[in-house]
């Protein structure tokens, strides 16, 4: 059975523009949103956004429903990111403490670590620096490692979700996110071996 978005979409395939419309009011935050972790800069994630849903609008009479429909909306998406990517000699950096899912899991326990509902100014000073670490961390990786990551941790997406935006074999998206938290663990040990620390990338 095919999943409202898919239906939606099929609609608009046989030229029903509201249904475009209730797709891109559903979605146009959620992609902005991921682009803008990817690449780190607002105006330019929410261009890029306006890009995906181009693609989509223009890819309506070939658009047949073989996987759901957000995984095909993430695909364009990530393809965008990674080509965007390439063309630049160096990433922006991306925020790590904005929309990250309450559910995330032990990956994210230093971040949850980093926040301080009464925090004095030694704690801000020593919060940004963290912030920094991690943002640096996360910046340094290569392009599929990063956006594999991000898929995961910030859309909470299955590695069967990643494989088919990706394009890759669910194996691949195994290796590529265990490659990227060994490298967070790397880059972030002077930082960690300063603290108790019982979580992980």
């Amino acid at each position: 059975m095919l999943d409202p978005d898919s239906q939606l979409m099929l609609k608009f395939k046989s030229g029903d523009t509201i249904s475009f419309e209730k797709l891109v009011k559903k979605y146009k935050e959620k992609i902005v949103n991921v682009i803008y972790q990817f690449i780190g800069d607002k105006e330019e994630a929410e261009d890029l956004a306006i890009e995906v849903f181009l693609r989509v609008y223009r890819a309506r009479k070939r658009y047949k429903p073989r996987a759901k429909f957000t995984t095909w909306l993430y695909k364009i998406a990530a393809n965008l990111c990674l080509n965007e990517i390439r063309k630049k000699a160096r990433f922006q950096t991306v925020s790590l403490s904005e929309s990250i899912p309450s559910e995330a899991e032990e990956k994210l326990m230093l971040i949850e670590k980093i926040a301080n509902s009464s925090p004095s100014p030694q704690d801000i000073l020593e919060e940004k620096e963290r912030n920094t670490l991690i943002r640096k961390a996360i910046d340094s990786l290569p392009a599929k490692q990063r956006i594999a990551i991000i898929l995961q941790i910030y859309e909470g997406l299955s590695y069967k979700e990643i494989s088919k935006i990706l394009n890759c074999s669910v194996k691949s998206v195994e290796r590529r996110l265990y490659r990227a938290r060994t490298n967070l663990k790397e880059k972030l040990a002077p930082y960690l071996k300063g603290e108790k620390y019982n979580g992980g990338f």
